[in-house]
């Protein structure tokens, strides 16, 4: 409503929204345009949903690039990742809104990663084995989200082959809003890609900018791909991965072979930026140091008991 905020009528949930799909969206709208609204400054935006779940996906060949040769020494992208997108669940129950302190844990590479999230809705079809047509009409609109990283955790981890796991899953960022699908249609190119210009700042010093058009993938690509032998409903959360040109300070201690810009401390505030979707804000807090844990034992590996 301009630059004020109004409630849903009725009590009415974000969930019940997104289930609804854009026409129950535009139906309340509609119901409430006469309201007087809230000042937008009067109010503490929240993370714009609770989501059912979170896929979040590596879909800018120029992010891989970079992270490989972080991590690897040398820039490579393996065949596989131009055949079939690829994704990873993180946690839906550590999900912060525009303006809140992340407390990481303790880490010496924690990072942020710029990305935009699609925001599944109620759809034409149900959702599993979709086509990117069906796929498309199952997005309910978008919102910016900060992956937040630490490094060196997920680098030890994926060792194992496995995750990334606690690496990740203290914390992702949403908001400061979901932007309708029907709003950036006009961004939308003839190739089915979202042309939005996305930008990230540490301290207000610009890292990392690209256009969401540089995706592998298109948006309703990557729900067709995550509806596949398995289903997408409302409230998923389907992250982009992370924008190239800079969108991590991985990416770029990869390009390089240095840790510059340095990784992110108590106190930085990053900055996200992406045309049509707003701003999302999200500052470090105090690393939260959890209890020790064991070493795994050598187990004998005898197969009866004695």
């Amino acid at each position: 409503m301009g630059e004020g905020v109004v409630p849903f009528p009725e009590g009415i949930t974000v969930a019940t929204v997104l289930a609804g799909g854009l026409a129950k969206a535009r139906a309340l709208h509609n119901q409430v345009a006469d309201e007087t609204a809230t000042p937008l400054s009067d109010v503490r935006l929240l993370a714009p949903l609770a989501p059912a779940s979170v896929r979040d996906f590596v879909a800018f060949e120029e992010h891989v690039e970079g992270v490989s040769a972080s991590v690897d020494g040398a820039s490579h992208v393996a065949d596989e990742w131009y055949e079939h997108p690829t994704f990873y669940f993180t946690n839906p129950h550590t999900i912060l809104g525009p303006g809140d302190t992340l407390h990481p844990p303790v880490t010496e590479r924690l990072d942020f990663e710029l990305e935009v999230a699609a925001v599944i809705g109620g759809g034409r079809a149900n959702g599993s084995n979709l086509t990117e047509e069906e796929a498309a009409s199952h997005i309910f609109g978008y919102t910016i989200m900060n992956d937040w990283s630490a490094r060196d955790l997920q680098a030890r981890e994926m060792k194992v082959r496995l995750g990334p796991a606690k690496g990740k899953d203290f914390g992702t960022a949403l908001g400061p809003w979901i932007v309708t699908a029907d709003e950036v249609d006009p961004f939308v190119g003839d190739d089915g890609f979202l042309a939005l210009r996305a930008e990230v700042f540490v301290n207000g010093k610009l890292v990392g900018e690209d256009l969401l058009s540089n995706m592998g993938w298109s948006f309703p690509a990557l729900v067709a791909y995550a509806s596949r032998n398995s289903r997408v409903l409302p409230g998923d959360v389907l992250g982009s991965g992370t924008i190239g040109n800079g969108g991590c300070l991985a990416e770029l201690w990869g390009r390089r072979t240095e840790a510059a810009p340095p990784p992110l401390t108590e106190g930085d505030i990053v900055t996200m930026s992406v045309e049509c979707l707003g701003t999302l804000v999200g500052t470090v807090g105090t690393a939260v140091e959890a209890p020790p844990l064991r070493r795994a034992a050598p187990r004998p590996r005898t197969r009866r008991r004695t």
